[in-house]
């Protein structure tokens, strides 16, 4: 079984920035890559960031030169930071890591953006 927890987000404000951050513990073999995802209200959930085993990286267009979405093999844990945030991305960000063993999420952590 493998956990996600997540921690960081909270309330901002437009053009702020906020930190996330996501360890995995349990049995975390063979992980394919690590990453973020956004549901908004009335939205269906949205790729943000993605980070391989190998460190290649894979951002949403909409958040490309804005979020720096990192991975510390070591500890497997993925950061994403965000900057220059905009109100339309107040969303649940979940993290998720995608395993031979399947695909596993956090519990979603909600992000404010105040205009």
């Amino acid at each position: 079984q493998v956990q996600l927890v997540e921690s960081g987000g909270g309330l901002v404000q437009a053009g702020g920035s906020l930190r996330l951050s996501c360890a995995a513990s349990g049995r975390t073999l063979s992980i394919y890559a690590m990453g973020w995802f956004r549901q908004a209200p009335g939205k269906q959930r949205e790729l943000v960031a993605a980070i391989t085993s190998s460190n290649r990286t894979n951002y949403s267009d909409s958040v490309k030169g804005r979020f720096t979405n990192s991975r510390y093999n070591a500890k497997d844990t993925v950061t994403l930071q965000m900057n220059s945030l905009k109100p339309g991305e107040a969303a649940v960000y979940y993290c998720n890591i995608a395993m031979m063993s399947g695909n596993f999420w956090g519990q979603g952590t909600k992000d404010t953006v105040a205009s």
